[in-house]
Protein backbone atom coordinates (compact mmCIF):
# COMPACT_ATOMS: atom_id res chain seq x y z
CA UNK A 1 0.00 0.00 0.00
CA UNK A 2 1.28 3.66 -0.91
CA UNK A 3 -0.06 7.29 -0.42
CA UNK A 4 -1.00 7.75 -3.96
CA UNK A 5 -3.07 4.97 -3.91
CA UNK A 6 -5.25 5.08 -0.85
CA UNK A 7 -8.67 6.12 -2.12
CA UNK A 8 -11.90 6.62 0.61
CA UNK A 9 -14.30 3.60 0.66
CA UNK A 10 -16.69 4.11 -2.32
CA UNK A 11 -19.90 6.52 -1.32
CA UNK A 12 -17.87 8.06 1.33
CA UNK A 13 -17.50 11.34 -0.59
CA UNK A 14 -20.32 12.94 -1.94
CA UNK A 15 -20.34 15.61 -4.69
CA UNK A 16 -21.04 19.66 -3.37
CA UNK A 17 -24.53 20.88 -4.04
CA UNK A 18 -24.59 23.30 -6.07
CA UNK A 19 -27.43 25.64 -5.18
CA UNK A 20 -28.64 28.67 -6.51
CA UNK A 21 -29.31 26.85 -10.76
CA UNK A 22 -32.32 27.59 -11.61
CA UNK A 23 -36.01 25.78 -10.57
CA UNK A 24 -35.57 22.62 -12.01
CA UNK A 25 -32.40 21.47 -9.89
CA UNK A 26 -34.68 21.72 -6.64
CA UNK A 27 -32.26 24.52 -4.68
CA UNK A 28 -33.18 27.32 -7.10
CA UNK A 29 -34.08 30.98 -5.74
CA UNK A 30 -34.14 30.36 -1.98
CA UNK A 31 -31.35 27.86 -2.31
CA UNK A 32 -33.43 25.67 0.03
CA UNK A 33 -32.62 27.84 2.94
CA UNK A 34 -36.60 28.93 2.98
CA UNK A 35 -37.41 32.56 2.98
CA UNK A 36 -37.57 34.90 5.98
CA UNK A 37 -35.64 34.56 8.92
CA UNK A 38 -32.09 34.68 10.16
CA UNK A 39 -30.97 31.10 8.97
CA UNK A 40 -32.11 32.64 5.51
CA UNK A 41 -29.05 35.44 5.28
CA UNK A 42 -25.64 35.12 4.83
CA UNK A 43 -23.83 35.05 7.83
CA UNK A 44 -26.99 34.38 9.91
CA UNK A 45 -25.89 31.78 12.62
CA UNK A 46 -26.19 31.56 16.53
CA UNK A 47 -23.97 30.15 18.46
CA UNK A 48 -24.96 26.08 19.77
CA UNK A 49 -27.44 26.55 22.52
CA UNK A 50 -29.62 29.98 21.54
CA UNK A 51 -32.86 29.57 21.96
CA UNK A 52 -34.13 33.30 19.96
CA UNK A 53 -33.54 35.36 23.06
CA UNK A 54 -35.53 33.04 25.66
CA UNK A 55 -33.47 31.67 28.56
CA UNK A 56 -31.81 28.53 27.37
CA UNK A 57 -31.78 25.54 29.16
CA UNK A 58 -28.54 25.28 30.17
CA UNK A 59 -29.28 28.14 32.05
CA UNK A 60 -32.78 27.59 33.46
CA UNK A 61 -32.23 24.32 35.44
CA UNK A 62 -30.37 24.53 38.38
CA UNK A 63 -26.16 23.86 39.16
CA UNK A 64 -25.75 21.61 41.84
CA UNK A 65 -26.03 17.49 42.54
CA UNK A 66 -23.30 15.34 40.44
CA UNK A 67 -24.04 11.90 39.72
CA UNK A 68 -20.45 10.04 39.56
CA UNK A 69 -20.32 7.69 36.55
CA UNK A 70 -18.55 4.91 38.56
CA UNK A 71 -20.41 5.05 41.81
CA UNK A 72 -21.82 1.35 40.67
CA UNK A 73 -18.76 -0.08 40.09
CA UNK A 74 -16.71 0.08 43.07
CA UNK A 75 -17.73 -1.98 45.93
CA UNK A 76 -16.78 -2.08 49.71
CA UNK A 77 -16.68 -5.11 51.91
CA UNK A 78 -16.22 -5.97 55.46
CA UNK A 79 -13.42 -8.91 56.13
CA UNK A 80 -16.17 -10.32 58.42
CA UNK A 81 -17.79 -10.98 54.90
CA UNK A 82 -15.03 -13.63 54.45
CA UNK A 83 -16.63 -16.21 56.94
CA UNK A 84 -19.22 -16.98 54.57
CA UNK A 85 -16.83 -18.78 52.43
CA UNK A 86 -17.25 -22.46 52.39
CA UNK A 87 -13.65 -23.89 53.82
CA UNK A 88 -12.71 -25.57 50.14
CA UNK A 89 -12.53 -22.39 48.72
CA UNK A 90 -9.41 -21.00 49.55
CA UNK A 91 -8.82 -18.53 46.72
CA UNK A 92 -10.80 -15.88 45.89
CA UNK A 93 -11.44 -13.13 43.31
CA UNK A 94 -13.77 -10.93 41.77
CA UNK A 95 -15.76 -13.34 39.62
CA UNK A 96 -15.92 -16.03 42.91
CA UNK A 97 -17.68 -12.77 44.97
CA UNK A 98 -20.25 -11.96 42.17
CA UNK A 99 -20.99 -15.79 41.44
CA UNK A 100 -21.86 -16.22 45.34
CA UNK A 101 -23.59 -12.91 45.29
CA UNK A 102 -21.53 -11.00 47.21
CA UNK A 103 -21.16 -8.18 44.81
CA UNK A 104 -23.25 -7.14 41.90
CA UNK A 105 -22.16 -8.32 39.00
CA UNK A 106 -21.76 -4.56 37.77
CA UNK A 107 -19.13 -4.30 39.68
CA UNK A 108 -15.54 -3.89 38.75
CA UNK A 109 -13.27 -3.10 41.07
CA UNK A 110 -13.94 -4.48 45.28
CA UNK A 111 -11.68 -3.41 48.25
CA UNK A 112 -12.00 -5.25 51.59
CA UNK A 113 -11.60 -3.54 55.09
CA UNK A 114 -10.74 -4.99 58.08
CA UNK A 115 -14.29 -4.89 59.96
CA UNK A 116 -15.15 -7.77 62.42
CA UNK A 117 -13.52 -11.19 62.99
CA UNK A 118 -12.37 -13.96 60.12
CA UNK A 119 -10.11 -16.91 61.27
CA UNK A 120 -9.88 -18.42 57.72
CA UNK A 121 -6.81 -18.68 55.76
CA UNK A 122 -6.96 -17.64 52.21
CA UNK A 123 -5.12 -16.50 49.02
CA UNK A 124 -6.65 -13.07 46.97
CA UNK A 125 -6.16 -12.26 43.94
CA UNK A 126 -6.78 -9.33 41.78
CA UNK A 127 -8.80 -7.67 45.15
CA UNK A 128 -7.61 -4.85 46.81
CA UNK A 129 -7.42 -5.16 50.15
CA UNK A 130 -7.04 -2.42 53.22
CA UNK A 131 -2.98 -2.63 55.26
CA UNK A 132 -5.40 -4.36 58.62
CA UNK A 133 -6.75 -7.09 56.18
CA UNK A 134 -3.50 -7.60 54.54
CA UNK A 135 -2.11 -7.98 57.99
CA UNK A 136 -4.63 -10.36 59.21
CA UNK A 137 -4.81 -12.55 56.42
CA UNK A 138 -0.95 -13.08 55.61
CA UNK A 139 -1.26 -13.86 59.88
CA UNK A 140 -3.11 -16.07 59.50
CA UNK A 141 -0.68 -18.29 56.33
CA UNK A 142 -3.11 -17.20 53.33
CA UNK A 143 -1.41 -14.58 50.55
CA UNK A 144 -2.54 -10.66 49.02
CA UNK A 145 -1.78 -10.82 45.29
Amino acid sequence: MYLNSIKPAFGAKRNKLRVGRGIGSGLGKTCGRGHKGQKSRTGGFHKVGFEGGQMPIQRRLPKRGFVSLTKNKISKIKSSVLNFIPENETNLNLLQLKKKNIVSHRIKKVKIYLSGEFDKKINISGISVSAGVKKAIESLGGSVI
